[in-house]
């Protein structure tokens, strides 16, 4: 009778055994990115019966966004979400989502991804990393305080640069590049500091700048994306059972997310509308301008990264 009692003891304890990771992300709470975290998490703590909890750690509280990749690496944080961008410098393929002028739609950028997926994954793995998902920002469109039907119409006006990138688009605009922060934007505009800037509509409306701005046009430049990824230790340590509810509940996010991503975009466009902002799509013109643009950045992102980068871009254009 004892030994029954004592098994049946140690029966319960395992049957309630809880893995727990602790996932960082560099994102408010309250970013529809986060947004679709909890419910990752949510559905994977429901389809595992309670073996595994997910507890989220946004807006940098666990690890800084740029350090995520590495503590998750590093054992650190078991699991992690990061912008693929910041992956750059040591895995340049992750920046192929990042060249602008390349893809126009969320239907380029998911082909864009399928192709891309594959080779994150190889390095990912030789990191001791496995990916889950990913899922891109709104596309970045053009602000401007006055109407653009092409690119003389950039010349010696003043634009917000913030990396290399927007530096050299200005550049081949012959517009003038001008480094100002995000929180900074509305001053800059009302001191005519600068005239247009490359960014998404969502930012747009976070820093509300219509007033100065009276046009956004929806060029689509570029499709950044987050990436979640987890420590493959940690996974393998998981049940079979428990690693497919993982899967599957990254699967689930990846269809989410991207389109809440679309609606995000959609919801932020009728808010530059609604606060008097003038709603575009760019001159055929411009449009061909901005494509011959992207072909270039891509040629040279390819002599930059190699023949791996082929293996995008080679089917991407030719498919």
């Amino acid at each position: 009778m004892k030994t029954f009692l004592i098994a049946a003891i140690l029966a319960a304890g395992t049957a309630h055994a809880q893995t727990s990771w602790k996932l960082a992300t560099g994102y408010r709470a309250e970013s529809f990115h986060t947004q679709n975290l909890y419910q990752f998490a949510q559905e994977v703590e429901q389809a595992s019966a309670g073996q595994l909890k997910i507890e989220l750690f946004p807006n940098n509280t666990l690890a800084k966004l740029n350090d995520i990749r590495q503590a998750v690496q590093d054992g650190k944080a078991d699991a992690g979400e990061t912008i693929m961008s910041s992956l750059v410098k040591d895995i340049p393929i992750a920046g192929a989502d990042s060249i602008p002028f390349v893809v126009s739609s969320y239907g380029d950028a998911q082909r864009m991804w399928s192709l891309q997926r594959p080779l994150i994954e190889k390095h990912f793995l030789a990191r001791g990393l496995k990916v889950l998902y990913a899922v891109p920002w709104p596309p970045q469109g053009l602000f401007s305080n006055k109407p653009i039907r092409g690119s003389a119409d950039f010349a010696a006006t003043k634009m917000r640069t913030y990396n290399q990138t927007t530096i050299r688009i200005a550049e081949f605009m012959k517009a003038v590049p001008v480094d100002v922060a995000m929180v900074e934007v509305n001053k800059a505009l009302a001191e005519g500091r600068m005239d247009n800037m490359i960014t998404s509509a969502v930012t747009g409306v976070e820093n509300q700048v219509w007033g100065p701005i009276k046009y956004y046009y929806e060029i689509n430049a570029w499709f950044p994306k987050n990436i979640v990824f987890v420590n493959a230790k940690a996974f393998n340590a998981l049940k079979p059972a428990v690693q497919k509810s993982v899967l599957q509940a990254a699967a689930s996010a990846e269809t989410r997310g991207w389109a809440k991503s679309q609606a995000v975009m959609q919801d932020s466009t009728n808010e530059l509308r609604a606060h008097g902002i003038k709603v575009e799509r760019v001159s055929s013109e411009f449009d061909s301008e901005i494509k011959r643009l992207g072909e270039k950045f891509s040629r040279e992102w390819v002599r930059l990264v190699g023949n791996e980068a082929n293996n995008i871009f080679i089917p991407y254009y030719t498919q």
